[in-house]
């Protein structure tokens, strides 16, 4: 299914959670996929309010494309499968946390994460002087 920007796709999303949700200007709310039980970021992607329904229906998550301007179920074409275990609003209802028993890499270059590979900084302490 394709769709021209700021053009809403047709949804069987609840409209009471539909109401609550705040979308960028094309619809879309960024979703971080985080390993279930390790706590483990690995990886963010996009929903629109259909993808949001088919990942609370069917147990997989489901993104929409930004490049190809479709839907794309994780792991359909890799294998490596998002099994969802729980999605939840943050508190601004603009961002959407998929917990997930992943299968596989997550990023598409084939790591585990994608925030495994430019760490900009790591293990920093609080600087002198700092309360912790």
């Amino acid at each position: 299914m394709t769709s021209t920007p700021g053009t809403p796709r047709p949804s069987s999303l609840d409209p009471e959670i539909a109401a609550r949700l705040k979308r960028s200007a094309d619809g879309l709310l960024p979703a971080i996929a985080q390993q279930h039980d390790t706590g483990e970021v690995l990886m963010l992607g996009w929903m629109d309010d259909e993808a949001l329904y088919r990942t609370l229906t069917t147990g997989r998550c489901t993104y929409w494309s930004r490049s190809r301007q479709e839907y794309w179920v994780k792991g359909d074409t890799s294998g490596h499968v998002q099994w969802v275990k729980s999605v939840a609003l943050d508190c601004d209802a603009d961002t959407v946390l998929v917990q997930v028993d992943q299968e596989g890499a997550a990023c598409h270059t084939g790591a585990r994460t994608c925030f495994d590979e430019d760490v900009l900084l790591k293990d920093a302490g609080l600087p002198p002087g700092a309360d912790q």
